[in-house]
């Protein structure tokens, strides 16, 4: 399996609240560490990368965060005027044929575009050369909406080479698909938590990504895990009915026990279920305390593989 440093783009996906952008940083960190050149995308009006690296609030223009690290906050009206300031070769022709209200409306109601706006300007990126050829990122890192809307959007391209005519929009999504489907240029990264709910999305979202898409997997992160402090054993008996006086010493004591005890046998059914995965997964430890700042960061960096 290609590494994942090697690879041009990672698409980072997951269900809300995993961690998701958590791990982006990370992967950038860990990236940039090892002297590459990291670009972060991102398409959520609320975006934490900026936080996660204690920089200023990103924009839609590319701005750096840290050390080997830039971002770009992307929005479907910039990056629909970007695209299509490159397919007329003049921001004064866009401007002449869409800066008008009835084309902008029209383009609001046709589906898929705004996505596809978004992450075709994230593949330019992945593309993009400096004047003497060179690329100007190693690696592209796009922190996706959470798993429905981030599916959908892998989608786009998939649905637009199979049903758009030949022309400029074909094009440019056959060759962004093309790269999407290469296990050396491309992968998809699924975070989740070893929790019942965000496992079964994570195990519908990677059936889909294999069977639906045929996309590369990257990694399937499962963030927050805790270690386990009483064996089988001691569960059963931790969670063995009785009766719980709150006047007895030790009861508060014990109805703690009880909720670890739930918690790690949830923890350890959908961890169960996750590392029968037969795909390449990286266990993240929950970390104490604050996770998003700069310092957890750094902690996650070092132990991302």
């Amino acid at each position: 399996m290609t590494p994942l440093e090697q690879r041009r783009f990672l698409f980072i996906t997951g269900k809300g609240g995993v961690g998701k952008t958590t791990v982006t940083a990370a992967l950038a960190a860990r990236f940039a560490d090892a002297g590459l050149r990291v670009l972060i995308t991102v398409c959520d009006a609320k975006e934490r990368i900026s936080t996660l690296f204690g920089a200023a609030p990103m924009t839609p223009e590319v701005v750096p965060l840290r050390s080997g690290v830039w971002g770009v906050k992307l929005t479907p009206e910039v990056a629909l005027r970007e695209y299509g300031s490159m397919i007329l070769k003049s921001p004064k022709v866009y401007d002449a044929v869409f800066d008008n209200s009835y084309v902008r409306s029209f383009f609001a109601g046709v589906p898929g575009l705004f996505e596809w706006a978004m992450l075709g300007k994230a593949w330019y990126h992945a593309i993009e050369t400096l004047p003497d050829g060179k690329q100007r990122f190693d690696v592209v890192l796009f922190d996706a909406p959470a798993t429905g809307h981030g599916l959908d959007m892998l989608r786009v391209p998939k649905i637009i080479v199979e049903v758009v005519p030949p022309g400029v929009l074909r094009r440019d999504a056959e060759k962004a698909w093309k790269m999407f489907q290469d296990e050396k240029q491309t992968g998809v990264v699924v975070v989740t938590l070893p929790e019942e709910m965000p496992t079964n999305e994570a195990l519908e979202l990677v059936e889909a990504i294999d069977v639906e898409l045929e996309l590369p997997l990257a990694r399937l992160v499962i963030n927050a895990v805790t270690p386990d402090l009483f064996d089988e054993a001691e569960r059963t008996e931790l969670l063995a009915e009785r009766p719980l006086d709150k006047a007895m010493p030790g009861t508060a004591a014990l109805a703690c026990g009880v909720r670890r005890a739930i918690r790690e046998r949830v923890q350890n059914q959908a961890l169960e279920r996750l590392r029968a995965v037969a795909h390449a997964r990286v266990e993240l430890p929950w970390l104490p305390g604050d996770a998003t700042t700069p310092e957890a960061v750094r902690q996650l960096s070092r132990l991302i593989k």
